[in-house]
């Protein structure tokens, strides 16, 4: 169980998203202790709080174990992964309401004569994102388009800069990017996002966060040992060693996107050539034939 990372909760006839907190505590299933954790692993128990995307009827568990009990899905694989008890609604859930604003997304959109939209670009460290990502701004900006670069490094620095580098970290990384994503679009800005997000279910999170459209997704493909003998940072030297943990493509794992919008191949590709490649499908031109897709 990954805090931040979104599930359906299955409750009765009821399907919602939901989000998990990190746990307030694990319960040594032995001793009954309460334990502190900032995830679960297979088999644990924990108390958190939950978020959902919908509001649903329930009871407390020990008044009614049907309106009580639920189960978590896995939104990539659809299998179940947890099976939990509702105990109470937290007050902040009914004293919180949407706001609205007179001043809505297409108009801001509609003054910068253009459609806000995120273009997100996913790959191993070492693909070539930040720079393409920024060839691409370059791009779009001579063209008198308004836009903005999220870049995983410069964002590190500031937002997220309390964050470390386990799954959990990575997960809430990405979590309060796509959010502060989807606020750009709002304001109608086209927004360049270069991360690694190396979890599938994460960048699916941040495209559900944008209406149709508006999320493209760009697989910067490398393969490993390319985007290692490249090693700009001596990132990958580090993760060798042992200096450096929880490196994605080393200890951590990279979900490759399954149907991403774009596919650039930075073997065969000039970043040049990808940033063209871009572009050319923001505005709508068919791509020349010997670029990789």
């Amino acid at each position: 169980m990954l805090p931040g990372r979104p599930y359906l909760l299955k409750l009765g006839a009821r399907l919602v998203g939901a989000t998990i907190t990190e746990p307030k505590h694990k319960v040594n299933i032995n001793t009954l202790e309460q334990q502190p954790a900032k995830r679960l692993e297979l088999n644990e128990i924990g108390v958190c709080n939950l978020s959902l995307d919908a509001p649903v009827a329930f009871e407390p568990y020990s008044a009614n174990k049907d309106l009580g009990g639920f189960i978590l899905i896995d939104r990539i694989s659809n299998r179940t992964v947890a099976a939990g008890m509702l105990h109470f609604a937290l007050r902040r859930a009914h004293n919180i309401h949407w706001q609205a604003q007179s001043v809505d997304k297409a108009s801001r959109a509609a003054i910068k004569n253009q459609k806000g939209r995120v273009i997100w670009l996913t790959g191993l460290s070492g693909a070539g994102k930040s720079t393409i990502a920024n060839l691409v701004e370059k791009r779009l900006h001579a063209d008198g388009r308004h836009t903005y670069l999220l870049d995983g490094d410069n964002v590190r620095h500031g937002l997220n800069r309390d964050l470390g580098f386990t799954e959990e970290d990575r997960v809430e990384n990405i979590r309060r990017v796509a959010e502060v994503a989807k606020l750009m679009v709002d304001a109608g800005l086209i927004v360049l996002v270069s991360f690694i997000s190396p979890f599938r279910a994460e960048r699916a999170l941040a495209r559900e966060l944008l209406d149709e459209g508006e999320f493209i997704e760009v697989h910067v493909d490398t393969p490993l040992h390319v985007a290692e003998a490249r090693d700009v940072k001596g990132l990958y030297r580090k993760a060798r060693t042992g200096e450096l943990k929880n490196f994605t493509g080393i200890d951590s794992p990279y979900e490759a996107p399954e149907s991403p919008e774009i596919v650039v191949d930075t073997t065969s590709m000039t970043p040049e050539d990808a940033a063209e490649r871009i572009v050319g499908w923001l505005e709508g031109r068919e791509p020349p034939e010997d670029f990789a897709i």
